[in-house]
């Protein structure tokens, strides 16, 4: 089972655009690092904050609305996030209780495969293969 950890942001790394210390970037580097000799993390990254960000609305046209951050919520905003591929939930939160946070909330969601969809036909889970093979190999 494959999971997207998330990281929640908040004012200190959003609104202020506070970056981690040399030494929280060691912790971080050091799990990471677990992480990866265990094979369980497909993915890890830190974002930038909302002011550098921007997001699309769509409204019911072929029209796309384009929206400047920084966003009002940090609370609601995501700072970083893991992929990871695990055996089952009991085992991603053995791992993330491990993360070197002292603070926050992390949010875990399991990814969504072909298998959980009803209406995932032979020729879509064919074709969403074909473009999963062609997306790893770049």
């Amino acid at each position: 089972m494959r999971f997207m950890v998330i990281v929640k942001s908040d004012e200190k790394t959003d609104v202020a655009g506070a970056q981690p210390s040399a030494e929280e970037l060691q912790e971080m580097g050091k799990f990471n690092e677990e992480l990866v000799k265990a094979g369980v993390m497909l993915a890890g990254e830190g974002l930038l904050p909302s002011s550098e960000g921007f997001r699309l609305q769509y409204s019911g046209t072929t029209e796309a609305r384009v929206v400047d951050g920084p966003f009002a919520e940090s609370k609601e905003l995501i700072a970083g996030f893991w992929i990871l591929q695990v055996k089952d939930r009991a085992e991603v939160i053995e791992w993330m209780k491990r993360a070197p946070f002292r603070e926050g909330e992390i949010e875990i969601r399991r990814i969504a495969e072909l298998d959980d969809f009803d209406n995932a036909t032979p020729e879509i889970v064919e074709h969403e293969k074909k473009l999963r093979e062609q997306a790893e190999a770049k």
